[in-house]
């Protein structure tokens, strides 16, 4: 990602007060997940990726926010009085702060790194706004702010959409409310805010109208609608979902991967997929996946926390959970779920089975309906199977465990003591077989049936 090229030091204050009682939710808003992480993580990776060297996130008087987003400078806005209040809250970090200030809101998580470094650009520019506002244009602009420009395309002031004429609320150009700040002006003009507005609050957008009083200029950058989504309700979030994830099914097919159905297939936002792999309809890659080249992951697969080395074939219904490793050439097939498990070379594990807390031996083969038995009600226990083991069909391994090299396993096998390198284990109990009984039983049965439906 390149990053501004000017040396001018740059701050973000993001705006992530808001109660967020539209999501309906105890969770604040800025914290429910896109692409598997909070959607305020997005806007600070953007941030971070743009070069901005200075982050403080307003946020509410909790420390549920804090706690996420971990090293950044946080401050809280204990009363609720508008944006402008919102970024007055910062001022302390900022105090003698003459660079520019980036302010932007947690809940507008899709804004590009490219869109803020175009912002920075604006503001570097010959002429030298001292305020840079992003705006959109609008088809249905609905309670946005409107954007008011001179004849010369100069921006004039902000409207809020309560505040607005029918005149201005016929305008297309609408505010996002990210803005780009001279930070020598910034705190000067929110201390001229008023609050005599039909909320009662102090609005950010009124410091364009006091700058063009001051004779400071104003500029515009325009974006993309989608990208500024902003998200208050659980709608808005399936919209913005949508949004990210088509990107990140783009980034995945430029870099070679083949999605047979991409709109049924679903990323995290930390999702890397290796050249020449197909994946099937309806995949969803959770948090921490990585696929090298050459894997083929077939329909229906649910896949976390797990790494996949090359020419590994995947489900169709399997589940690989966090934790897992398969190396190159695994086979994992359907119904099967691995969880915290090290597959290595040519492991095929290919029907019906479960595997946790194991290590399985290069070219062991594993039979349906297979169990490692991990767990005893309190504590998880360990299997551990060598290289080139055969585990028959539905045997069940009941760990901690060791099955040697090239042991075998009998089909139906309960194993319960390790078993020696190069052996043969079976726990079955001797097969009877009593001639002409099932005819009997059949028969006792019947007449059974027969006595209570004549009662």
């Amino acid at each position: 990602m390149t990053k501004s090229s000017n040396k001018r030091q740059t701050a973000a204050v993001v705006l992530a007060a808001g109660q967020g009682t539209r999501m309906k939710s105890g969770l604040p808003k800025v914290l429910h997940p896109l692409a598997g992480r909070p959607m305020i993580c997005h806007l600070l990776d953007s941030i971070e990726k743009a070069g901005i060297e200075k982050i403080i996130v307003v946020g509410p008087d909790n420390n549920k926010i804090s706690d996420v987003i971990g090293p950044y400078s946080t401050v809280a806005q204990v009363e609720q009085l508008g944006t402008g209040h919102a970024v007055m809250q910062a001022s302390e970090f900022l105090e003698g702060f003459e660079g520019d200030i980036m302010v932007l809101f947690g809940g507008d998580p899709l804004i590009t790194p490219e869109t803020l470094n175009a912002i920075l650009g604006r503001r570097r520019a010959d002429d030298a706004p001292s305020v840079v506002v992003l705006g959109f244009n609008s088809r249905s602009p609905g309670l946005y702010g409107r954007l008011i420009t001179n004849s010369e395309g100069v921006l004039e002031s902000i409207v809020e959409a309560k505040e607005a004429s029918a005149a201005q609320l016929n305008i297309q150009l609408c505010n996002s409310g990210v803005m780009c700040v001279d930070g020598a002006q910034l705190f000067g003009l929110l201390e001229a805010v008023k609050n005599d507005n039909a909320q009662g609050e102090y609005y950010l957008t009124d410091i364009v109208g006091l700058a063009r009083a001051k004779g400071l200029r104003c500029a515009i950058v325009e974006g993309s609608e989608d990208e500024l989504i902003g998200i208050d309700d659980r709608k808005d979030l399936a919209r913005a979902e949508q949004v990210i994830q088509d990107r990140l099914r783009s980034r995945a097919m430029e870099g070679g991967a083949t999605l047979l159905d991409p709109k049924s297939i679903y990323f995290s936002y930390d999702t890397e997929l290796g050249h020449d792999v197909p994946v099937g309809p309806n995949v969803v890659l959770g948090p921490a996946v990585t696929v090298a080249n050459n894997v083929t992951i077939r329909p229906f697969c649910h896949i976390e926390g797990t790494k996949i080395s090359e020419g590994a074939i995947i489900g169709p219904f399997a589940r690989l959970r966090p934790g897992s490793t398969l190396a190159e050439d695994v086979s994992v097939g359907n119904f099967v779920e691995i969880k915290n498990a090290k597959l290595e070379k040519g492991v095929k594990i290919n029907h019906l089975t479960y595997i946790g807390d194991a290590r399985i031996g290069a070219r062991a083969n594993v039979g349906a309906g297979t169990i490692t038995c991990n767990y005893d009600g309190v504590s998880k226990h360990f299997t551990d199977i060598d290289a080139g083991a055969f585990i028959g069909s539905n045997s069940a391994l009941i760990a901690p465990i060791k099955i040697g090299e090239g042991a075998i396993i009998g089909a139906g096998s309960t194993i319960t003591k390790d078993v020696p390198p190069g052996s043969l284990a079976i726990t079955r109990i001797k097969q009877q077989n009593h001639l002409g009984l099932a005819a009997k039983i059949r028969k006792a049965t019947r007449n059974t049936r027969n006595k209570k439906g004549a009662g």
